[in-house]
């Protein structure tokens, strides 16, 4: 069997490792853009000297020797012929398969309706790859560079915002939406780390949008405008404020795709039969864990062993920004009135909160002390229906779960 995988990240590389786990007679091919195997999730440890090149390596340095996989690096898919199983690629050969699983990511969005964003020669940049941060690492070690901004709060924005911390720039922070990490805290958990931030030196702008960019001579950055009118000084700007789907390859073949991204199912399988799907071009589920685990069970069910996407939250975070910890599970905020809220705040600034339908939890944050995290995914995993704990729901424990308690 002739296995085909596009994309050389999380979903792709831990499709392969399951692949070459479940058949080790298999002919497994991975066709990639990059060049070498790196996790973009620890990317701005490389941008603040925590780790190295080879360091971001997420599989280890003899991965593909020990998996043997034949690994096409530097290349790109530029179409797809269902009908003959083939891949055509950007140098012009082509590659033929049994199965074929699509794990090709996303890439990031430089909004069009930035005034002379287009023109920019210079001094804009993204934060999706090993390239993006070549580039920042670079200008932003460079004497001219003082000023940097960066569009988008999100969970990349504040990544590279705390990885150029170290470079003595001034930095500033632009978000469109009310606040910091909008899709994974709320209100209150968001002002822990922009109060951190803010101490930090970090100047923070919420709830407005950059409209243009003053170029110099050269269509060089100089400075940012917002949609209030202020103008911030620019030498570099960075784009984290979204990513797109890389499916343009899949234009022309009958696979099935939407405005979100590549649609497959549960199984990973897509609508034609043996193709799948995993990753970041769902558009559905961009974190890392989520893509890990797509691209397991794409493999399995790739050699006939059935095995499904079961996680009820599609959204989970975990992460730690200048020493403050919390975990995210599904929504921040309940969507209407139908929905309870359960909040607990200590005077230490420890905060956990549950939303819950029907005695479904459906959404919570566990902010600092993350003791409590244990006990939320034991209250999940065993699909407990809270309305009916006796207890506070704060004050349960892992001894009430062999105990009278009651559910």
């Amino acid at each position: 069997m002739k296995h085909v995988i596009v994309g050389a990240s999380a979903a792709g590389l831990n499709a392969a490792k399951a692949l070459r786990h479940l058949d080790s007679d298999a002919d497994i091919t991975v066709v990639s853009k990059d060049e070498m195997i790196y996790s973009r999730c620890i990317l701005h440890h490389y941008l603040k000297g925590k780790r190295n090149l080879e360091q971001l390596n997420f599989v280890g340095p003899n991965f593909i020797a020990d998996n043997k996989i034949n690994w096409l690096k530097g290349v790109e898919v530029a179409r797809i012929d269902t009908g003959k199983n083939e891949l055509s690629l950007s140098n012009g050969s082509s590659v033929s398969y049994d199965r074929l699983l699509l794990a090709a990511g996303s890439s990031t969005v430089f909004p069009s309706a930035i005034n002379n964003l287009n023109n920019a020669r210079s001094g804009v940049v993204g934060f999706r790859n090993i390239e993006d941060a070549l580039t920042i690492k670079k200008l932003a070690s460079d004497s001219r560079v003082k000023n940097i901004v960066v569009l988008g709060a999100g969970l990349v924005g504040i990544d590279v915002v705390e990885g150029l911390l170290g470079f003595g720039k001034n930095i500033a922070l632009v978000e469109p939406f009310s606040h910091m990490l909008n899709r994974q805290l709320d209100m209150h958990a968001a002002k822990a780390y922009e109060k951190a931030f803010t101490i930090a030196g970090v100047k923070q702008y919420y709830g407005t949008k950059i409209t243009e960019l003053e170029l110099d001579s050269d269509n060089a950055v100089k400075k940012v405008e917002l949609s209030s009118g202020m103008r911030i000084p620019c030498d570099l700007f960075i784009v984290t404020a979204g990513v797109r789907p890389n499916v343009a390859f899949l234009e022309g073949s009958a696979i099935a795709f939407d405005d979100k991204g590549l649609i497959f199912d549960r199984f990973g399988k897509t609508n034609i039969d043996n193709v799948y799907g995993a990753g970041d071009m769902s558009g559905r589920s961009p974190i890392w864990p989520a893509a890990v685990k797509e691209g397991i069970i794409a493999a399995y069910n790739m050699v006939g062993k059935p095995l499904e996407q079961t996680d009820f939250f599609t959204s989970k975070s975990t992460m730690n920004f200048l020493d403050i910890a919390t975990m995210s599970l599904g929504s921040p905020e309940p969507p209407d009135s139908s929905y309870s809220v359960e909040i607990d705040i200590d005077d230490k600034g420890n905060y956990k909160k549950i939303i819950h339908k029907s005695g479904e939890i459906k959404g919570a944050i566990v902010q600092g002390d993350l003791s409590y995290a244990g006990i939320l995914t034991q209250l999940i995993r065993e699909q407990i229906d809270v309305t009916k704990v006796k207890k506070p729901l704060f004050k349960i424990d892992y001894s009430d779960f062999f105990g009278e308690f009651v559910f």
